[in-house]
C-alpha cells in the first residue's frame, strides 16, 4: 500500500466525525455569529452597528466590564491555589494517590445547582458566615453578603476550580522531580525554581486550564444568577434576559459573539504570554 492510499484512507476514516461536526456543530454557530453582524435598516446590510449600539448602553459596558473582571480574578486566584495543591498531590505515595485523584473530581459530579445553593445557605443572614462574624465579634449585624460580586466570585471559583488542577495535575506529573531536585543543587531557591522552572514546563497545563476556567466563568449562568440576582448581571444572566424576557434576540447575538471573542482572546493572550516566556 502506497503512501497516498495510506493517507487517503485515514482522511476516510475521519470523514465521518468531520461532517458531523461541521453540519452540527460548526455552521449553527457560525449562522448564529453571523446574524449579530447583520443590520437590517435602514436596508440590509453587514456591518457593527449592533456591536456599537450595545456598547452605547452604559449598563451593558458595565455588564461587560464585570464579568471581565470576576472571569480573570477567578482564573487568577484558582491558579494561585491550583498550583500547590497540584505539586502535593503529584508526590502522594502512588497507591494513595487514586483515592487523591478521585476526591479532587467529586465535587464536579455534584449538580452546579446543588453546590450553588449551597452557597445561598451559607451566605443568608442566619448562614454559618454571619454567625460565626457575630460570634467572633466581627459584626454587629448579619452582613449582606449575598447579590454581591463577592458571592458569585466565591461560587464560580468554587465551581471551576477543579478545572484548573486537573490540568496542572496532569501536566506536573510528566514532571520528573529531579529537574528542580537539580535546580536547587544549583542554588536556585523555591521562588526561582517554580518560576524558571515548575512554571515553564507546566505552561501548556496552565493554558489549558486558564481558558476552561475563564470560559466557564463568562458562559456560567446559574450561579451568578443565584448568588449574584438582578443586582450584580453577567453576560450570560444579561443573555437570558435578553432572549426570555425581551425577545431582543439581536443583542443575544451580540453578547454571543462577545463571549466568544473573549475566550478566543483570553486563550490566545494566554499562549502569547506562554511563547514569549520560553523565549527570555
Amino acid at each position: 500500500m502506497s503512501v497516498r492510499q495510506q493517507k487517503w484512507n485515514g482522511v476516510m476514516l475521519v470523514m465521518p466525525a468531520l461532517i458531523f461536526t461541521v453540519v452540527c456543530f460548526l455552521l449553527p454557530v457560525l449562522a448564529l455569529l453571523l446574524e449579530a453582524f447583520r443590520v437590517d435598516a435602514p436596508a440590509a446590510h453587514w456591518g457593527f452597528e449592533r456591536f456599537i449600539g450595545f456598547f452605547a448602553e452604559p449598563l451593558n459596558r458595565q455588564v461587560f466590564l464585570r464579568t471581565l473582571r470576576i472571569a480573570a480574578l477567578v482564573t487568577l486566584f484558582s491558579a494561585l491555589l491550583s498550583y500547590p495543591a497540584a505539586q502535593a498531590i503529584v508526590r502522594v505515595a502512588p497507591r494513595y494517590r487514586g483515592m487523591v485523584l478521585g476526591m479532587m473530581i467529586l465535587p464536579l459530579m455534584v449538580s452546579p445547582i446543588a453546590r450553588t445553593y449551597a452557597w445561598i445557605v451559607l451566605f443568608g443572614r442566619n448562614g454559618a458566615i454571619n454567625s460565626a462574624l457575630l460570634a467572633l465579634g466581627l459584626a454587629d449585624e448579619p452582613q449582606r453578603l449575598l447579590f454581591s460580586e463577592m458571592a458569585v466570585f466565591v461560587g464560580l471559583l468554587q465551581l471551576l476550580l477543579p478545572l484548573m488542577l486537573m490540568s496542572l495535575v496532569s501536566s506536573m506529573e510528566n514532571l520528573s522531580r529531579d529537574i528542580a531536585l537539580a535546580a536547587s543543587t544549583l542554588g536556585a531557591n523555591a521562588w526561582q525554581v517554580f518560576t524558571r522552572v515548575t512554571l515553564p514546563l507546566t505552561q501548556e497545563g496552565l493554558i489549558v486550564g486558564g481558558t476552561l476556567v475563564f470560559t466557564g466563568c463568562v458562559t456560567a449562568y446559574v450561579t451568578p444568577a443565584l448568588l449574584g440576582g438582578p443586582k450584580v448581571l453577567m453576560l450570560e444572566t444579561l443573555l437570558y434576559q435578553k432572549v426570555s424576557v425581551e425577545s431582543d434576540f439581536g443583542t443575544a447575538n451580540v453578547i454571543a459573539v462577545v463571549l466568544v471573542a473573549m475566550t478566543i482572546a483570553v486563550n490566545a493572550g494566554l499562549k502569547r504570554l506562554s511563547s514569549s516566556r520560553s523565549t527570555v
